[in-house]
């Protein structure tokens, strides 16, 4: 097809299928043709069935899905409950948690670890977001957010038992001493 770079609008082009066409917008992964006898139809830009006729340089500075997926991510992270992907270690993979009560007469409670450990995620996630809402408060004054801060620390410390089912150690639980 090219090796220019992208098609910018007035490019024209020719097509096996729709004939001339010239460009008369440019999206992420397409572009928006106007052929004479079938209107416009939107085409990948690598269509190897599109042949340039001449050549107009796109002049807009666009953002790859890469850049998007970056800024979305960062956004999410610093407002939002998402905080990345989590793995669950490997061997915990199809296992389940048994909940066995001390009466021999109740039934012991069976819960696929999965789900307990998306849990475990989420309670993580949504502590990490009440920190930042703690330290991004108008309304609370540095010697009450020291104090909020340490009962989180401390929450913090007493979850680093599930510390065991996480696969990267960057996703565990950090009480003070960590």
């Amino acid at each position: 097809m090219m090796e220019e770079g992208l098609l910018g609008v007035g490019s024209q082009v020719q097509h096996s299928e729709f004939g001339k066409g010239v460009v008369v917008d440019v999206n992420l992964n397409t572009y928006q043709i106007f052929f004479k006898n079938r209107g416009d139809k939107d085409i990948p830009h690598m269509d190897g069935r599109l042949r340039v006729d001449k050549f107009i340089e796109d002049d807009k500075k666009r953002l790859s899905i890469d850049e998007v997926e970056a800024v979305l991510t960062s956004i999410l992270q610093k407002w939002g409950d998402y905080n990345g992907l989590v793995e669950m270690g490997k061997k915990w993979t199809g296992g389940k948690v048994l909940l066995q009560p001390g009466n021999p007469q109740l039934k012991p409670k069976e819960i696929p670890i999965d789900t307990f450990f998306h849990k475990i995620v989420m309670v993580r996630d949504r502590i990490r977001v009440m920190e930042q809402k703690i330290n991004a408060s108008k309304n609370l004054d540095d010697e009450e957010k020291v104090a909020l801060q340490q009962y989180i620390t401390r929450t913090y410390g007493s979850l680093t038992t599930f510390n065991i089912l996480f696969d990267a150690p960057d996703d565990y639980f950090k009480g003070s001493g960590g």
